[in-house]
């Protein structure tokens, strides 16, 4: 992550929304990011997908 900017959300796997620059991640990665504070897709919603709601 750059200094000064926010965050990149995570995505599903699925999700329309993702980057050029964006890689796969196992769902346990996924639930530590998102613990972690990272902000999850506004659209395809991981963190409902993995049952980590805040």
């Amino acid at each position: 992550m750059g200094v000064g900017r926010p965050p990149t959300p995570v995505h599903a796997g699925d999700c329309w929304a993702t980057g050029k620059r964006c890689v796969p991640a196992s769902a346990e990665q996924l639930r530590e990011l998102l613990t972690r504070g990272v902000p999850a897709c506004i659209r395809c919603r991981p963190d409902t997908a993995l049952g980590v709601l805040e």
